[in-house]
Order: structure tokens, then C-alpha cells, then sequence
């Protein structure tokens, strides 16, 4: 019961420090910091944060920090980060669909945000969105804040994020905060292998980071294990699984072995699983029957590594089902984060220092 209640206590405090899309300098500050108290050495890299204990090849996980949130583009203009670090807004035929951009722009009206220094972290200033908009100009999503008048461009600016808790549902912006927490309390309870914490996930960059540091020191492996959310489009539907295995995404085929190993240890430790890719050919199956546009298999950074790598970095994912994707208030059960960690512990072999 401690050991939840030490779970909970850190991610209330980690979602609270912002960490934007392109702007994740400060909260790698903020892990360093948490990591290195419970016995970790810590690494940097650009765009990468390694923390390792006294045995790294025990197992390597892998996490990306950044969340969704604004960047100061002129002023009281401010933009979507992850399409300005995604370069996926300029006006060379390289922008948003108009399709994503009316998804999002409706989905944050009226949410209070803080703006920070996106190396240190300081503070300067809190705000509300007021307006979304789509700028018919240069084909971009425009958000305008009440409060920040002051900033200039560049100036990164979070969405704020308190943790809920509620019948036993954890909610708030979880993506990707939630199985970072894990990573650091895994440490916490005794955990001495390697966790990979990624930066700019959400603009589909991350993976060149990670892919680097294993070309840095010549480590093909096929042990990586990505940790995630993985949406669903209700809590029912999530509440199906308490964890979430793929066996591949729309780039490529993940590890067959240590996907199996994933899929043996939840039957063992009677954790209910499904598999993402499953669940998507199912749903294609009815919509193609409906004359409905067919659902992605999506592009994950692992899949992105494992394309790129070729043959060099193999692995799975690991994730935790939610509902509410992108939004302040993606929902997860606190049973599925009890399963989480289960699991984390046995792929480790920390599970018995753990107790």
C-alpha cells in the first residue's frame, strides 16, 4: 500500500511541471533530480535522458516526457508545439490536415495554461485560452491566450495539470507523464537496469534520439520495451485490459520473442491483455463492412526505430489503455497501473527486492 501511495505522490508532482514538445530541458531537470535520489546515474543526450543502475542490461525501458502544449509564435499568438518542432507548419505543402486541426480546436477552450522558461523551468506567467482558430492564410491552427500578452516568441506554454483521482480512475493530461512515473518508481523499488526518457514523441521525432545512443555504442539489442498510452474511445472499451501488448504498428513488425514473453507473463501473473494491432483489424473489419474510413495502425517510436534500425534495435511495446486521448482529462484505472507495475518488476527481476 506505501509503495501505491509513493507511486501516487510522484506522478501528482511530475505532472504538475511542464514539459511541452520541443521544450522538455526543465522537466529532464526535475528527473534527474528524481531519479538520482533513488540511486540511478544519470546521462545526458540531445533529446535524451539515460538513467542506469548497477546492472543496465537487466532491461531497458523506454518512456517519451513530452506532453501536448503551445508555443508563443508572435503577439498573443500562440500555435500547437508539436506541429511548430514537427516542422509541420509552414507553408511549403508540409502542414497539419485540415481534418486534425478541426479535431483540435475545439478540445482546449477555456483551459488555464503557464508559460516557463523552457531551460530552467521558471515561471512566467499563467493564462487562459480564449479562441481557436484555424488561419485560412497559412493553413494553421491559432490559439489566443488571455494573460500572456507579455511573452515573446518561442516562449513555451503547458497546459496546467493537477492529477485527479476518482472511483479508482487516475485522469489528467497522462500522456506520456503516467509510465514515466513508473520508470522512476521502479527505481525506487530496487530496479537496476536502463530507462531510456525521450524528448519531442509527439511531433514523431524522439526515435531518432534513442536510435542514436545505440549506434553511440554499437548495442543492437532486441530487448527494448517502449512504455505507453494507448487510447481507446471510451472507459468500457478501455476497461476491457489492464495492460496493452501490439505485435506491430503501421512502420513495422515487433520482437516476437519477447512479445510472447509479455503475453506468458500476464497469463501467469493473471493480468488481462489484449493486443492493439487485434483490436484495430476488428474495427476495420466492421467498418469496411459500413463503407467507413478504416482506423490506422498508428506509428509508434518503437516502429519508427525498428524501420530505421533495421534489423539493428528490436522490441516491443508495454502500455497502459485510456480514454480521453489528448486531452486534460485522459482517464486510467488504478487497477491497470497496479498490473503495470506488477509487470515492470517481473520483466526486471526486481520484483523480489521489491517484496
Amino acid at each position: 500500500m506505501r509503495q501505491s501511495e509513493q507511486f501516487i505522490d510522484l506522478l501528482k508532482m511530475l505532472i504538475r511541471e511542464p514539459s511541452v514538445v520541443g521544450a522538455e530541458h526543465a522537466f529532464f531537470r526535475v528527473l534527474q533530480r528524481e531519479l538520482e535520489e533513488r540511486g540511478a546515474r544519470v546521462t545526458w543526450y540531445e533529446g535524451l535522458l539515460v538513467a542506469q543502475g548497477s546492472d543496465p542490461g537487466a532491461a531497458m525501458f523506454s518512456a517519451h516526457i513530452d506532453r501536448h502544449g503551445l508555443i508563443c509564435t508572435g503577439p498573443n499568438e500562440f500555435q500547437y508545439a508539436a506541429f511548430v518542432a514537427g516542422r509541420r507548419s509552414d507553408l511549403l505543402g508540409n502542414s497539419v490536415s485540415e481534418k486534425l486541426m478541426k479535431k483540435i480546436v475545439d478540445r482546449f477552450k477555456a483551459v488555464p495554461v503557464m508559460a516557463y522558461e523552457p531551460w530552467s523551468g521558471a515561471y512566467y506567467g499563467a493564462g487562459t485560452i480564449t479562441h481557436a482558430y484555424v488561419c485560412e492564410y497559412r493553413n494553421n491552427l491559432i490559439f489566443e491566450v488571455d494573460g500572456l500578452e507579455h511573452l515573446v516568441a518561442g516562449t513555451p506554454v503547458a497546459f496546467t495539470d493537477r492529477l485527479v483521482i476518482k472511483d479508482r480512475i487516475l485522469s489528467g493530461q497522462l500522456d506520456n507523464v503516467l509510465t514515466v512515473a513508473h520508470l522512476v518508481h521502479l527505481y525506487g523499488l530496487g530496479f537496476q537496469g536502463t530507462a531510456f526518457f525521450t524528448a519531442q514523441e509527439e511531433s514523431g521525432s524522439s526515435w531518432r534520439y534513442l536510435l542514436e545512443w545505440f549506434r553511440r555504442f554499437n548495442g543492437a539489442t532486441n530487448q527494448l520495451i517502449v512504455l505507453d498510452t494507448s487510447p481507446y474511445p471510451d472507459k468500457e472499451t478501455a476497461s476491457r485490459q489492464q495492460v496493452v501488448l501490439r505485435r506491430k504498428d503501421a512502420n513495422a513488425v515487433y520482437d516476437h520473442e519477447i512479445t510472447g514473453r509479455l503475453e506468458g507473463l500476464c497469463r501467469t501473473l493473471g493480468i488481462s491483455c489484449s493486443f492493439k494491432d487485434e483490436y484495430i483489424e476488428e474495427q476495420n473489419l466492421q467498418l469496411q463492412k459500413e463503407g467507413s474510413p478504416l482506423l490506422s495502425f498508428g506509428s509508434t517510436e518503437l516502429g519508427r526505430i525498428i524501420m530505421a534500425a533495421k534489423g539493428f534495435v528490436q522490441g516491443t511495446t508495454l502500455q497502459i489503455p485510456t480514454a480521453g486521448y489528448h486531452t486534460m482529462s485522459e482517464s486510467a484505472s488504478l487497477a491497470s497501473s497496479a498490473a503495470f507495475t506488477q509487470l515492470l518488476l517481473h520483466i526486471s527481476g526486481t520484483v523480489n527486492s521489491a517484496g
